[in-house]
């Protein structure tokens, strides 16, 4: 699912800017600073590390961003609990799977609202943990100019933590990230025709 970046002097410069960007993180190693953290593949539980992390922060006292892509009106536990909490800004696009809108421009304008929150997030220095639910899959359909989003991700304040889910994620964003984790999936029970279960897959 990765995007493939066909014109190579396109390609080499945006490598070049993530190189120059990781090479500086890498020279900081040893100060306190905010951490990307990728969490993709095809493995059941990338959103649900990603909700531990929120947890994580919330108990330490720090505000978090949350944008949830792809996600739609669909209600889930979550969504339910953590807007309780005080600290969160919890951010759902207006329209939900792709399949279910089959329309690719009312997706497309759905994404760009989206982001448009994103970004807002991404450049406030009092939220300390930014969280961009199922981005991956904006990107590889390219509802999202992908230049844009990492010129974000990476211009964000210093101590600014980032967490991105979905499957696919593009090599661009594999190598921004600070740390990746690809879940695999061996088995699903979905398949074996059992439902999404409450309490556990929302």
């Amino acid at each position: 699912m990765a995007k493939v970046i066909k014109d190579s002097e396109q390609h080499k410069n945006r490598m070049q800017a993530i190189k120059k960007h990781v090479d500086k993180r890498i020279e900081k190693a040893q100060e306190d600073k905010g951490t990307f953290v990728l969490l993709t593949g095809n493995g059941k539980g990338k959103s649900s590390s990603a909700l531990g992390m929120i947890a994580r922060a919330l108990g330490h006292g720090l505000n978090v961003g949350v944008v949830q892509f792809l996600k739609g009106e669909w209600n889930t536990g979550e969504i339910d609990f953590f807007r309780q909490q005080q600290n969160v800004q919890w951010e759902i696009m207006p329209s939900g799977f792709t399949w279910e809108t089959q329309n690719r421009q009312a997706d497309i304008e759905s994404s760009e609202q989206a982001w448009l929150l994103a970004e807002t997030m991404l450049a406030d220095e009092s939220i300390d943990l930014v969280v961009l639910d199922e981005l991956t899959y904006l990107l590889h359909y390219e509802y999202l100019d992908e230049d844009r989003v990492l010129k974000a991700l990476m211009q964000r304040p210093d101590n600014q933590h980032l967490v991105v889910t979905g499957r696919g994620a593009s090599d661009a964003l594999v190598e921004l990230a600070d740390t990746v984790s690809e879940i695999k999936e061996v088995k699903h029970a979905f398949k074996r025709g059992i439902k999404a279960q409450k309490g556990l897959e929302f």
